[in-house]
């Protein structure tokens, strides 16, 4: 029989190994985790009209804003992109839900992160050293330069419900230390549908929020029951608002009838002109300017807050409506059915519009680790998400973000403003 023997260095340190292994683990187990759940079309003042236990519970122990400030075009492809980068449509280049860029590419809903121009925040996580997951988010689909999340959900999928999504995060959470993702980003239903068909005043809006609520519910008791607290934050956003539409602005007719050749990409309250002959840019505004309740703008005169205008992509003119208008070309059938609609004392939704109108203000939310209970914020924007996720883990931000963090934390995990 033989004995293993240890030189007085050696049993050294393998006694520090020893020592240090456990800590190790807890260390792990105690790494922050972030979870961020976009819900689509929920305006900043749909939980009044529902008595939302888990959106009370986490503006009543955490933080809730005012508003939530979108980006324009205030709509939900551009405003998930700025969510995860920080940055405005100007820099970040998803200037719509559907656009053709000047080389005849065709962006439609598309979750291909090559067409995002800013760094996400899923990248800018994984390139420090935290590893992410996102289910349905826009852009996540696919690596970004090189760099993608470590745990995805694909193909997107509509008829997945939010159940699914809870029973999948809290999947991720009970994995082992070294596995588990510390952000976690998950795209919900929200209200979006139900708003742009039957409108923002639909009583149909408070139980579509209830129905989110509950799952929410589950997730927080989730939390709960795993004692995560302590090194977890939960943060709920949406996307825009929704504001109820009556009547339709046609961008179409009054260019033809002046003879300017032109192609209308219309995105609800917003749309792109893209001229057969650019130097007819004074004719078409002239020729716009006609249409009541819409305002034209070519690239130089646009805002200076909406940062929308991305070279290559972006139209020679900006269009803009005024609520209730949203753009479209007036059929025979439309007209019909707007009428029916009015008879019947319903409306349709829309979005897209100026981000400081009030029906486009969204919805924040967040709980956990390094929010002070009962904070109320005010009116934040949509680029300040990433970097407030960012702060909380302890990262740097995505690299073009502009936006603030609205907490920040120390070792101890005491809540900073």
């Amino acid at each position: 029989m033989t004995s293993l023997r240890l030189d007085p260095l050696r049993r050294l340190a393998l006694a520090l190994l020893l020592a240090v292994a456990p800590l190790a683990s807890v260390l792990a187990a105690e790494r922050p985790v972030v979870i961020l759940l976009s819900w689509d079309g929920v305006r900043h003042d749909y939980p009044e009209r529902a008595q939302t236990r888990a959106l009370a519970r986490m503006q009543r122990e955490g933080a809730r804003a005012e508003r939530l400030i979108p980006v324009f075009p205030s709509s939900t492809f551009p405003n998930h992109v700025s969510l995860a980068t920080g940055t405005y449509v100007d820099r970040h280049g998803i200037i719509g839900n559907r656009f053709t860029d000047r080389a005849g590419r065709r962006f439609d809903y598309s979750n291909d992160a090559s067409w995002i121009e800013a760094e996400p925040l899923w990248v800018a996580a994984e390139r420090q050293g935290v590893r992410a997951a996102t289910f349905f988010w826009v852009g996540s689909e696919t690596d970004w330069r090189g760099r993608g999340a470590s745990y995805r959900i694909t193909p997107f999928d509509e008829s997945i419900g939010e159940a699914a999504k809870v029973d999948q995060i809290l999947a991720w959470l009970d994995l082992p230390p070294e596995e588990r993702p510390g952000l976690i980003m998950a795209w919900w239903h929200g209200c979006d549908h139900l708003g742009h068909e039957e409108g923002p005043d639909s009583p149909g809006i408070a139980a579509q929020l209830l129905a989110q609520d509950a799952e929410l519910l589950r997730l927080l008791a989730g939390l709960d029951s795993r004692k995560a607290w302590d090194h977890t934050t939960v943060m709920v956003a949406s996307d825009h608002g929704m504001t109820a539409l009556e009547a339709l602005a046609d961008a179409d007719a009054p260019l033809a009838a002046s003879g300017i050749p032109a192609r209308v990409a219309s995105g609800g309250g917003d749309a792109q002109v893209y001229l057969g002959d650019a130097s007819q840019s004074d004719a078409a505004l002239a020729a716009l300017a006609r249409v009541e309740g819409i305002r034209a703008y070519r690239a130089e005169t646009l805002p200076l807050s909406y940062r929308s205008h991305f070279p290559g992509r972006s139209g020679d003119l900006t269009l803009v409506a005024e609520p209730p208008r949203v753009f479209a070309r007036p059929t025979f059938g439309q007209k019909a059915l707007a009428a029916l609609r009015r008879l019947r004392g319903g409306s349709r939704g829309a979005h897209g519009y100026d981000p400081e109108h009030p029906d486009m203000g969204a919805i924040f939310f967040a709980l956990g680790r390094g929010v002070p209970a009962g904070a109320k914020l005010g009116a934040i924007r949509v680029i300040d998400v990433a970097p407030t996720a960012a702060a909380l883990l302890g990262i740097g931000p995505p690299e073009q973000s502009e936006g603030r963090a609205l907490f920040q934390t120390d070792s101890n995990s005491d809540a900073k403003p």
